[in-house]
């Protein structure tokens, strides 16, 4: 499993469902050609293609029009799960060809049409082929889904994605939901054959691991995810009707996104940078001013998108924790240079004064818990400690008293980073901080020269029992300090651990 981790932590979300889409594209192609599938490989090529022209065209009108960031990936995703969606046509079906054109001009119109705050509501694809069976009579087949063969496909990449962003909650709530409703709203006395159908003849995998997932109308909090599957999944249920009106996915969707609307942040922001500067070796920070108040609890994260020519396959968009707290009126972020750099983060670099970039999609749980009695202790590593930047900051501003530990591992002391946040907060709330440092030649003067182990938790934690434990860091970092705290007989349900979409 090592190797598959470690190639998900080397690929963004969004490349990960673009090369998935392409991958059942080319199979779909492939059995085609065999005749395994009714699918003409040249039909299937030529559908696509005239999505994806329609979703560009479309979509670049729309960001002249209204002065947009475009965003490229975003776009050929939406047409690839259109070409999923939409039976493959030649190109002397005509009624089939302006399917293709209706649904794919609208689902991209959509991004923009049914947009507040520049974030729109609706899943841009379930959007463009709901409407086209409202309006012209030409509905999905969502073909992807009803064929045999590219099911194992379907299943196995959809778990790459799952696991990626490890929204497992989102889709189990989904699946469970939506068997058990088809199974008490069979007409037949066998529920199992209704739920075998399903399981191999629809897009119900489909639906669960592409479009539920899709980011930016998901909802910040894990409960919150938990109620979005399961309505969804309710409504998926193919005998779940109001009067004459039966669900199709897109319109199970399209309700359950209204649903998200409702109880997430809304809106896309535009953040003008003030200022950047170096908090430490290879860390920067940069201080922007959002064009309104951005509301988010310390901890929280949000998807930035920056446009540049010429990205990596990691693309132009990237989920990174939010380093300010609340009170303050800038926005944070705290960002670590590697060699050789992505082209996002030298993008991120080349910014100057007055430059903006967008966010979007606050979310996140790891938070401050509501009861302020609960005593912490913060573990983090390297860029890890944005999160707690956040928390201690907020913490400071708002004077609460509450008792918290951070412990705080690097390689060197010249890579510690917000070390005045930390400082000040052990003067105005009392809070105590171990800078650890794994490769110091020599000491260095308040600090602990060695790794963060059990020996150091309990020595400078003796009351570790007592706590909720938060750890912020690299993916391998955070695994090894959640297993010296389980086998210190700290329970799993008091290690927090930080997570976001895209996080390598």
């Amino acid at each position: 499993m090592k190797f598959i981790d470690d190639f998900l932590n080397k690929i963004t979300m969004y490349r990960l469902v673009l090369y998935y889409l392409i991958t059942l594209l080319v199979a779909a192609a492939v059995f085609g050609f065999f005749n395994i599938l009714p699918y003409s490989p040249g039909d299937l090529a030529f559908s696509t293609l005239l999505i994806l022209a329609t979703c560009w065209v479309v979509n670049m009108a729309f960001v002249k029009g209204f002065g947009a960031l475009p965003n490229i990936e975003s776009l050929y995703i939406t047409g690839l799960i259109l070409a999923l969606l939409i039976t493959p046509v030649a190109p002397t079906d005509y009624a089939g060809v302006g399917f293709l054109i209706f649904a794919a001009a609208w689902a991209m119109a959509s991004k923009f049409i049914f947009a507040i705050g520049k974030k729109h509501i609706f899943n841009p694809a379930a959007f463009g082929v709901a409407l086209s069976a409202l309006v012209i009579g030409q509905a999905a087949s969502w073909w992807v889904g009803g064929n045999l063969p590219l099911l194992p496909f379907v299943f196995l990449g959809g778990l790459l994605i799952v696991r990626k962003i490890h929204r497992f909650d989102l889709v189990i709530a989904f699946l469970i939901t939506a068997f058990i409703t088809i199974a008490l709203t069979t007409t037949s006395i066998d529920y199992t054959t209704p739920i075998k159908q399903t399981i191999l003849h629809s897009a119900i995998f489909f639906l669960a691991f592409v479009m539920l997932t899709e980011p930016l109308t998901m909802p910040p909090s894990r409960w919150l995810r938990v109620l979005y599957g399961a309505i969804v999944g309710f409504l998926f249920a193919p005998n779940v009707h109001i009067g004459s009106l039966y669900f199709t996915p897109e319109l199970a969707l399209l309700i359950g996104n209204i649903f998200v609307y409702v109880v997430s942040p809304k809106g896309r922001f535009m953040l003008t940078l003030l200022e950047k500067k170096e908090l430490a070796d290879g860390t920067f920070e940069f201080k922007f001013a959002p064009d309104r108040s951005l509301a988010f609890h310390p901890g929280q994260y949000v998807e930035w998108t920056l446009p540049h020519r010429f990205h990596d396959d990691r693309g132009n968009r990237r989920f990174f924790t939010i380093a300010s707290a609340p009170t303050e009126d800038t926005v944070r972020l705290g960002v670590k240079f590697y060699k050789p750099a992505s082209s996002f983060k030298r993008a991120l670099w080349a910014m100057k004064e007055r430059d903006q970039i967008s966010v979007s999609h606050v979310a996140g749980d790891f938070v401050l818990p509501r009861n302020t009695k609960k005593k912490l202790a913060f573990m983090a590593g390297g860029i890890g400690v944005t999160p707690f930047r956040s928390m201690v900051q907020h913490l400071v501003d708002t004077k609460d008293p509450r008792s918290v530990v951070l412990l705080y591992s690097n390689k060197l002391a010249s890579e510690i980073a917000y070390k005045d946040v930390f400082d000040n907060a052990a003067t105005v709330i009392g809070m105590k901080t171990v800078y650890a440092l794994t490769n110091e030649p020599a000491p260095m003067p308040g600090t602990y020269r060695g790794p963060i182990n059990a020996e150091l938790i309990k020595k400078e934690i003796p009351d570790y029992e007592d706590r909720i434990f938060y750890i912020s860091g690299p993916h391998g970092m955070v695994e090894a300090f959640t297993a010296t705290l389980q086998d210190m007989g700290v329970s799993r349900l008091h290690i927090k651990t930080d997570y976001f979409p895209g996080f390598a």
